[in-house]
């Protein structure tokens, strides 16, 4: 409630009238970052993006999407592990920035079973470092990534930000958990406003190679079988990138939340759609069709996730409008102009 009941507080960009507003974005090589830092930066906004580039998916692509990034004048990149502790508190003093969006994170729910250490470091020790460079540099506003995985064995749908979360099913959904508690912890302690937004499978161009619809966008191309897991049984509440960036950036123009404020938001479509649409979608955008090879529910995995977006609409105006066909569509239209040509 508090963007209702604050309509009348000064908004961050009011804040600097002699001065652009700035902000760093984290994992701003990532899928969601890269989108974010393009939106923010094309507004006016001073954008400096950290990522270490790692190579949990290939790395070529994380430097594509840098590569258009740089060609931006309002943005500036540095190469830097969230864990550096020295490197990340050099950088939010000599920044002095205004606002951070937290998007850096290691993602995947499979991987975090095969390499948990990777989840402690970035998802944990990665959002304390960026905990406290906000909270000695007096940050206006920390965003979060949070995550639809924190519902985990939940079994009320949809997934409401008042439901408890405490039975998470996978380390990855534990360790985005964990991130809502620490920044709970530092607004209480240090005034600082923090907001959390739990995404829900946000797909689009520019996507991560890990995830279900890319893995199959470059299996059917290829004429190999596509792996469908609870054979077929399986919705998600697919979310389009581009109403995921109209979302955050109302949340950054919109007026600054009251100092000591921790608030979480559902990001999600608000309507759960099978995988085999989504397959459907692909087939038709591609003008190919899929083998599948059916399997059994995966560790870690849940059948279905719908997000409650009341809160959202309410409090940011959050509203998203792509249909998952004309999402696929716009995917499938990168895919074969950058991913088939290049190979990456």
């Amino acid at each position: 409630m508090w963007r209702a009941a604050f309509t009348a507080a000064t908004s961050l960009a009011k804040t600097k009238k002699e001065s652009v507003v700035k902000i760093l974005i984290t994992g701003a090589a990532g899928f969601i970052g890269c989108h974010c830092a393009q939106r923010l930066a094309s507004s006016g906004y001073e954008v400096i993006g950290v990522d270490n580039l790692n190579d949990y998916y290939d790395v070529r692509l994380k430097e594509a999407r840098l590569a258009l990034l740089s060609k931006l004048k309002g943005f500036r990149f540095f190469k830097l592990d969230l864990t550096d502790r020295a490197g990340m508190a050099d950088l939010f003093q000599r920044e002095n920035f205004d606002l951070v969006l937290h998007l850096g994170a290691q993602a995947g729910v499979r991987y975090s079973i095969e390499n948990p250490f990777a989840y402690t470091d970035s998802n944990i020790t990665g959002t304390l470092t960026v905990l406290e460079g906000c909270r000695r540099n007096a940050v206006k506003h920390l965003i979060y990534a949070s995550s639809s995985s924190v519902y985990g064995a939940n079994t009320k749908q949809p997934f409401s930000t008042d439901d408890r979360v405490d039975s998470p099913v996978s380390l990855y959904a534990a360790t985005k958990k964990a991130n809502e508690l620490m920044c709970q912890s530092y607004a209480h302690l240090y005034g600082l406003p923090c907001t959390g937004l739990r995404f829900f499978t946000v797909y689009g161009p520019w996507g991560r190679p890990d995830m279900a619809y890319f893995k199959f966008a470059v299996a059917i191309t290829k004429g190999k079988p596509i792996e469908v897991y609870n054979y077929g049984n399986m919705k998600r509440d697919f979310t389009y990138i581009d109403d995921i960036v109209d979302g955050i950036k109302s949340l950054v123009d919109g007026p600054l939340p009251p100092a000591g404020s921790h608030k979480v938001y559902n990001f999600g479509n608000n309507k759960p759609e099978k995988l085999t649409d989504l397959i459907e979608a692909l087939e038709q955008s591609l003008e190919r069709n899929a083998v599948r090879i059916f399997l059994p529910m995966q560790p870690g995995d849940v059948p279905e996730t719908f997000a409650d977006i009341d809160n959202s609409q309410r409090d940011l105006g959050f509203k998203p409008s792509t249909s998952l066909r004309e999402g696929i569509s716009r995917f499938s239209r990168w895919f074969r102009e950058h991913i088939e040509k290049t190979g990456i």
